[in-house]
């Protein structure tokens, strides 16, 4: 039995406050619609459709896939009736399982068991229990533990609202059996909305098993209706992927304190200490270590890198056995090569840095080529912008610049050049070369410092 998957994605989310549509905003650096159609693509061969509703043409454009079926629903009545606008498309003998695009946290293997159920020709029903569930509809069951039906909380009898076991929302069942209780649904609620849940009640009326599955894990069927729940829904991601990580084999000092928006891949013994930040795609060596207070974003780095505390590095690639920090920034189309160094107070942009090169203090590289075992003095500056345009600086291999040197690219500093301390440099230096611009140095005997008039 082949299998359609509708997400329903239409909701306005009023209580995000925010121009953006509530399946937009991000969770883990991505939409919290991105992380449903991850989970709805490893259902093999599945075809996918989208209802969509508010904001329904920025949805679209954020995710330009041709498989999708984008479906608009123009009036926001329900659930039902959200699946409903769907349905015409959905062949009698598929499956159908139904997710939510503000629910980013669950799981493929809990749905493939509801999956299984509806290939059984059985409606799957996904229920969670919750110390608080207020807010969730209640699953309500015969004497023989069956399950008959499902109320709405506000539709709830007193009684009813204590029962801790909810329906999450979360559905499979035979499309064509789903259709004819689907078109069976009214609005007589306090909600005047059709309910896709109603259909429990009338698939049991029918002599259809309901059959649930449930999850322990309240974090799967959690979903984003305010900022508060997207904060701890982030908590709750980050945290699942810290544990990841750790069952890959990187130690992490605090998984608590550690925030991965995106993917990485990373060798062996990789430590991270606190407060790290890595986001985009992120590639890690054997023997990695990351200080604290890191902000990584699509970083390449190989074996033995040593990030020290308070760094941002950013689309940039590092060589073996580099050593960067602490307070270093390193910048987009940077490249160093193996064991380079950048200290404190460095930044660097648009540069290439060859094997055994040095920045360590207090220094701007941009738009540079740097040889090998170079050495680059503190308060170095290439001055590589001239208003209008951007120009490179070139430095051969074996190079020493002195302190406090400015290079006014477009220039060139030969293999084996020296550059004396606070020089200005605005032409070539040549090779195995002094080279320095200072003015002559001068005491003025008898000068006195001015005083604060009294």
């Amino acid at each position: 039995m082949n299998l359609d998957i509708i997400i329903l994605a239409a909701g306005q989310g009023a209580r995000m406050r925010s121009v953006l549509p509530k399946v937009l905003h991000p969770l883990g650096g991505r939409p919290l619609l991105a992380h449903v159609l991850e989970t709805a693509r490893r259902f093999d061969k599945a075809k996918l459709h989208v209802v969509v509703g508010h904001g329904g043409d920025r949805v679209r454009d954020a995710f330009p896939d041709p498989a999708i079926h984008w479906v608009t629903q123009e009036q926001q009545l329900g659930t039902g009736h959200a699946v409903a606008q769907v349905l015409p498309r959905v062949p009698n003998d598929h499956a159908v399982l139904v997710m939510y695009g503000d629910v980013p946290l669950i799981r493929k293997e809990t749905l493939g068991a509801l999956q299984e159920i509806a290939m059984e020709n059985q409606v799957g029903l996904l229920t969670a229990e919750l110390d608080d569930p207020a807010g969730y509809g209640r699953i309500l069951r015969a004497a023989d533990g069956s399950i008959v039906g499902s109320v709405e909380e506000k539709d709830a009898t007193d009684e009813q609202c204590k029962i801790r076991e909810v329906n999450t929302g979360f559905v499979a069942a035979p499309a064509g059996d789903l259709r004819n209780w689907v078109n069976s649904l009214d609005n007589n609620n306090t909600q005047g909305e059709y309910y896709l849940t109603d259909i429990i009640a009338r698939a049991v009326t029918d002599g259809t098993k309901v059959c649930g599955v449930t999850t322990r894990d309240r974090n799967e069927v959690l979903g984003v209706n305010t900022r508060a729940q997207l904060a701890t829904l982030e908590r709750g991601y980050q945290l699942r992927q810290a544990m990841a990580c750790m069952e890959d084999g990187v130690t992490l000092i605090d998984p608590d304190r550690f925030d991965l928006r995106g993917r990485m891949v990373a060798g062996q013994d990789v430590v991270i200490d606190v407060n790290a930040v890595l986001e985009g795609e992120i590639t890690l060596g054997d023997r990695v270590h990351i200080g604290p207070n890191c902000v990584l974003r699509n970083i390449t780095a190989g074996d033995d890198v040593t990030i020290l505390a308070n760094c941002v590095l950013e689309e940039a690639t590092i060589g073996n056995a580099s050593r960067i920090g602490p307070f270093s920034r390193i910048r987009p189309e940077t490249h160093l090569a193996e064991n380079t160094r950048v200290g404190n107070f460095v930044e660097i942009k648009n540069s290439v840095i060859a094997n055994g090169s040095k920045v360590n203090h207090l220094s701007y590289i941009g738009d540079t080529t740097v040889g090998r075992d170079v050495n680059i003095g503190a308060g170095t500056i290439t001055c590589n912008y001239d208003g209008a345009n951007k120009h490179r600086t070139v430095i051969g291999d074996d190079v020493f610049i002195g302190s406090d040197t400015q290079l006014i690219a477009p220039v060139t500093v030969a293999d084996g050049a020296t550059i004396g301390a606070g020089s200005i440099i605005t032409t070539d230096a040549p090779a195995g070369e002094l080279t320095l611009s200072r003015v002559p140095q001068e005491t003025r005997k008898g000068w006195k410092r001015p005083v604060k008039k009294k």
